[in-house]
């Protein structure tokens, strides 16, 4: 017999049983996110290659090693490996910088990235990511900054350290660079291939190299901070107050320095030691050249990306709420063909409202059908047989409490099992707050 198909290695499947933990992340970092002025932007999940040779940055481990390129006849497509590049293509294209500035979008979108699989690090890996494009101002970063914490504490997670760095501008990163070369070029027979290309093109990317002999030639590197221009270091500065005055916490930390080419001046990690050496759920910063790098105007700009698989392995570990996933309303118990119709009909007038509406499509008996509405948490169910269709009326039972009560089956069923419904809710509020108010008020008697 042949092997099953499964799916590709560094991919993960999300079962329905799942999917209410992604709607929790998704829901509040839109809400989040619309309630700060962005606007949700949809792009496709393939650009050009020299998109991201453009921006991205030719001696990143990204385009180096971990791109997914396909060529279709003399086209060369990518795998977007992140969002910021197909974003700001996307605004550019579309005209929207020369809109009101700043714009402001947020997106949720699959990346692709070809790297060796483990928790939280996948080759297909899913982002919630923004842009804001037009401010250079050190108070957007602060308000950047300030979304994505608003997000995470309002996913309730504990113990997430912000790290802040500024990687200064062209200007004062020449020199830097320079300081960087004189360092690393007495060891540089030390250094693996990569980062001897690297020491030429870009010395910075050397700090960002995941190898441990690299990482510890490199522990005592200059420091960009030491480098920094008047404009870059007011600016970093600047920021630092207006995270103080905001109350939020965080950490310089001359190390960050992002493994993207793109970044300028700020950029910061939200990091946690909850999900071992993957601990960066957000991370961000601004990236004042790449517009301008892609074709369009100097525009000044900044956003972040937050992984969501990682956001779940922390919030799973540390047992933060979720969403309640949706169960069924009300199930039909059928017995005979003509209750079955009965079943079908009432479900689509629920569904109307809105409700999840079930009935047998299995051909079990009356037994088994109670036994499965149990088990796929029903809130309530009625049987229908002859003797309920024949007196128009049948008893609806709430399964949590097994309280039953008389409803008709005519013209206003789905209003009157809402009103039941309805008052399950106050019954449920009541209960919460030590009143005794009464489930079944109503049993919506056709006249």
């Amino acid at each position: 017999m042949a092997n099953n198909i499964k799916r590709p290695n560094g991919t993960e499947d999300v079962l329905p049983k799942d999917i209410h933990k992604w709607y929790t992340v998704e829901k509040i970092a839109r809400e989040t996110a619309e309630s700060y002025g962005f606007g949700e932007l949809r792009f496709p999940t393939f650009e050009n290659t020299d998109l991201f040779l453009r921006s991205v940055g030719e001696t990143t481990d990204v385009v180096q090693k971990e791109m997914y390129t396909v060529k279709a006849k003399e086209t060369e497509f990518t795998l977007r490996p992140e969002g910021t590049a197909g974003a700001i293509r996307a605004m550019l294209q579309n005209g929207m910088l020369n809109e009101a500035l700043p714009q402001r979008i947020f997106y949720i979108i699959s990346c692709f990235r070809h790297e060796r699989p483990q928790a939280g690090r996948l080759r297909e890996f899913h982002q919630f990511g923004l842009e804001m494009a037009g401010s250079p101002a050190p108070s957007a970063d602060a308000e950047v900054i300030s979304l994505a914490k608003n997000i995470l504490d309002r996913l309730g997670l504990k113990n997430i350290e912000l790290h802040i760095n500024s990687i200064g501008c062209p200007t004062c990163r020449a020199k830097y660079h320079d300081a960087l070369r004189a360092y690393f070029e007495p060891r540089k027979d030390e250094l693996c291939d990569t980062c001897k290309e690297r020491l030429v093109k870009n010395p910075m990317r050397l700090l960002d190299c995941k190898s441990p002999e690299d990482r510890e030639i490199a522990k005592d590197a200059p420091v960009i901070l030491d480098y920094l221009c008047d404009e870059c270091s007011e600016h970093f500065t600047k920021l630092k107050k207006y995270l103080d005055n905001a109350g939020i916490a965080y950490t310089v930390d001359p190390k960050i320095v992002r493994g993207l080419d793109y970044y300028t001046k700020t950029v910061f990690e939200f990091i946690t030691t909850e999900i071992g050496a993957q601990g960066t759920v957000c991370g961000g910063g601004r990236y004042d050249g790449l517009i301008e790098q892609l074709g369009g105007q100097h525009t000044p700009a900044l956003g972040f990306g937050m992984g969501i698989e990682r956001l779940l392995l922390v919030m799973d570990k540390q047992g933060c709420d979720y969403l309640a996933p949706k169960k069924c309303d009300i199930y039909f118990a059928t017995m005979g063909d003509a209750a079955l119709e009965k079943a079908m009909e009432l479900s689509r007038a629920l569904r109307e409202y809105g409700y999840f509406a079930e009935y047998d499509l299995m051909g079990r008996g009356l037994k088994a059908q109670m036994k499965y509405a149990n088990k796929i948490g029903a809130a309530f169910t009625i049987v229908l047989g002859d003797n309920e269709l024949e007196e128009g009326k049948a008893k609806l039972k709430e399964m949590e409490k097994g309280e039953e009560v008389t409803i008709y089956l005519g013209d206003k069923f789905a209003a009157s099992f809402e009103e039941v419904y309805f008052n399950k809710m106050l019954d449920f509020m009541d209960e919460e707050t030590g009143g005794n108010g009464s489930l079944f008020a109503f049993t919506g008697e056709d006249k």
